[in-house]
């Protein structure tokens, strides 16, 4: 499973990158200034970068075995600005505790 929780940590900063450039620099450019290059381009690429987020973020999830509730907030989470940060915190956070919980203590004897 650790290679499922790097994967959706990697996709998860870069859709989180894509949406702050798209909406706090994108959108004041094509609405203040009618220039929306950036929208068209970092728009684009935030769509396909998306869909790997949500690909990676199933992968975890069926791998965790999480309830569909704490699936889809995860998916969603990639749409708002600076949530898929927070989320990917908390994701990472119940990934390493559901696997020390699964680790057996080493025997000492």
């Amino acid at each position: 499973m650790g290679a499922a929780l790097t994967r959706y940590r990697v996709i998860a900063w870069i859709v989180g990158v894509a949406l702050i450039l798209l909406v706090v620099i994108g959108m004041p450019m094509k609405y203040g200034f009618d220039d929306p290059i950036l929208v068209e381009t970092v728009g684009q690429a935030h769509g396909f970068l998306y869909m790997l987020y949500l690909v990676a973020a199933f992968d975890l999830s069926r791998r965790a075995g999480w309830p569909l509730k704490r699936m889809v907030l995860v998916m969603l989470a990639g749409t708002v600005p600076f949530v898929s940060f927070y989320a990917e915190r908390r994701v990472s956070n119940w990934v390493t505790a559901e696997q020390s919980e699964r680790t057996p203590e080493p025997v000492a004897g």
